[in-house]
Order: C-alpha cells, then structure tokens, then sequence
C-alpha cells in the first residue's frame, strides 16, 4: 500500500483504525461505475476499497476481487449489496409505463411493442452471503438497510466489518441498533440512489452537512459523510462536523478508472450546481442524477415508473439506440451536485490530493 499520510496526522482515528487504512477516504461502490481498477487504485493511495456486489454475477464477483486482491493484497476491501424487496407484478403499471414511453419508441423508429428485460439487481440473500463467506471482505456495506437478521449475523461471524447509509436520524439509530460497525450520513446531495428505507418522502431529505452533526449526536459508532464532497474543503467540513471519515463518488467518476459511457462523461464534466435532480425514471427508486430529455419531458418524479428495480427495462432500448446517437437523453446519468468540484485525476492521484488538501487545511 502507498500510505498518503502516517493516521496520526488525522484527527479521528476510529474509522481508521476500524478497517485498517491510511487516509479517511471511502470509495463509493457505484453499481455501474465501479470497477476493479478503481477499486485498487484507492486502495492503493490509502483509502477503502470498494466494488459493487449489486451487479455482479457470482463468477464476475469472485474475478473482480481476485483482481483487487492480486494488485494490492494488504488493502481492506468493502463488497456493496442492496437490500430491497423485490416488488409484487404489476402488470398494469407495467403497461401504463410502456404506454409513457412509446411516443419515444415511435420516434426512434423502434416497436413499442417489443418484449423488454425486466432489468434489475439481486437483493441480498442466502446465496450472495455464501459468497461473501468464500470471498470474506473485511468490510461489507448495505443499501437500502440492511438484511435479514440471520444473514447479517452470517456476515459478522466471519469478521467483516458491516456499514450502512443513512439519510435521516431516525434510519442512523435504526442501523446502529442492529449492529453496524460505522454509518454512513447521505446528504440529500449525494449521486446515484438514495439510501433510504424508513421514509420515502423526497421532500423531507436532509443536506448533507445538516445530516452529519445530528447524526453524530445520536449514535455512538463513527459516522461517514456521503453528499456533495468533492475536494479537501469538503473533507475538513465533514470532519469539522464530526465525522470519522468521507465516501465519495461523483468525484471519482472523472477518473479513467471509472466506466461510464461517453456521454455520461460529457454530461458531468457540464454540470454545475443546479445541474441535477432525483428522479425514479431509470429504476423505480429515487437516485441523483443529471437531468436530460426524459427526465425533462416526463417529469424526475413519475408515479408511472414500476417499482425498483423493475423501471429500466422498457428505457434499455431507448437508452440504446440515443447513445448510439451520442445522445444521453435516456441515460441514467448519476451525479451528486458538487461535480464542478472534483479534481479530474486518476483515482490514486484523487485521493493524494484530496487528503494533502485537508491535512493541510487541517494543520491550518
């Protein structure tokens, strides 16, 4: 591992000492976006190593974290997996959405009709955690809350280290109360899919740097600030609040690391403050991302969207056929609101920086 700084030159050491790393820097596990490149070069300048368990297959996960673990075989890693429940058939919603989208199909001059995947991501269950048993990551963290009591205690027996996000107090002692290590505080800022599972009203999220100090006063066990953290001001701020440590995302994303579509990658490096928006079109959940055609057109919100993870199969072919175009007009373009933010370097040069940046802010 290439150490960044000796711990002792931060100011908490307890999500340090906790997995094992040198800089209090966690990479975000980006289901899509994530990969075993990424995964390593964070490791190896001295943060947490992440992949996203979500969109593996069990054979595409075992190669993924030998990869990881052949390039920096010292360094902690986190396996990320959701824990939703796989909605009911609603075979009316279904169709009402199809009917949404079929001016688009028409457009495109592709059939309205056509069968579609059903998309999707695997909840984590009895197979994924036998896997995890095979593999045993240091750190395993959930989205969505967390699994079945019989399976986390699966995974604690093994020794992995187990996090959560959370986008509200509430969800904070919730995950707490039944055993996880660390927490994770999602400002209503961060990119990609919200965490939440006690409320579902978007309305009432909180921003990150409100979030990380009430969360810090209700819990005992460190807190990790997630939500338009992008550069070392924003590290120091979190830390200010009490925070043990930082889980980027957006930020990694510029990084040739990171895989992203072309047009994805165009329209981060064009976003600015007001560039986002939550919106449930691309999977049936809320997610942060940067607002395009579609989600223009049919609103961010759309009570016509299936339940997640079941939206994006009817979108797959549009989003297709408009990137074969050079077009993002249906892309899930996931991004926090900070993306203006982030220094465009690889991933282990990021991490440099951003905790050169803060320590020396830090010793003031």
């Amino acid at each position: 591992m290439t150490e960044t700084s000796p711990t002792r030159d931060w100011p908490d050491r307890r999500i340090l000492d906790l997995f094992g790393i040198h800089v209090p820097m966690l990479l975000a596990p980006m289901a899509g976006a994530g990969t075993p490149a990424l995964a390593v070069a964070v490791a190896q300048a001295g943060g947490l190593a992440a992949l996203p368990g979500a969109q593996y297959t069990p054979d595409d996960m075992r190669a993924a974290v030998a990869q990881v673990r052949a390039a920096a075989p010292e360094c902690p890693l986190n396996l990320n997996f959701f824990c939703h429940t796989p909605p009911a058939p609603d075979p009316v919603r279904a169709l009402r959405w199809r009917a949404r989208l079929a001016p688009y199909y028409v457009e495109m001059g592709l059939d309205p009709e056509v069968p579609v995947a059903p998309g999707g991501r695997t909840p984590f269950d009895a197979g994924l955690c036998a896997l995890v048993e095979e593999l045993r990551p240091e750190v395993v963290s959930f989205h969505f809350g967390l699994p079945e009591a019989a399976l986390l205690a699966r995974v604690k027996a093994m020794g992995a280290k187990v996090i959560s996000s959370a986008t509200t107090v509430a969800e904070a002692r919730w995950l707490e109360a039944r055993g996880c290590d660390a927490v994770i505080a999602m400002g209503l800022e961060a990119g990609g899919h919200r965490g939440s599972f006690l409320c579902d009203d978007m309305a009432r999220q909180v921003g990150t740097f409100a979030l990380v100090p009430q969360v810090v006063d209700a819990v005992r066990v460190p807190v990790i600030a997630a939500g338009g953290i992008a550069d070392g001001r924003g590290v120091v701020a979190a830390l200010a609040l009490g925070a043990s440590a930082v889980q980027m995302g957006t930020a990694f994303l510029f990084s040739p690391e990171a895989k992203i579509p072309a047009v994805h990658r165009a329209a981060l490096e064009a976003a600015g403050d007001d560039a986002t928006a939550l919106t449930n079109l691309f999977t049936g959940r809320p997610a942060r991302g940067v607002v395009n055609r579609v989600m223009r057109e049919v609103g961010s919100l759309s009570p016509d969207a299936p339940a997640f993870p079941l939206a994006g199969g009817a979108l797959a072919p549009l989003r297709a056929h408009a990137e074969a175009q050079g077009s993002g007009d249906f892309t899930n373009l996931w991004s926090g609101q900070a993306a203006a933010l982030a220094p465009r370097l690889p991933a282990g040069d990021l991490v440099r920086s951003l905790a050169a940046d803060a320590l020396a802010r830090l010793a003031g």
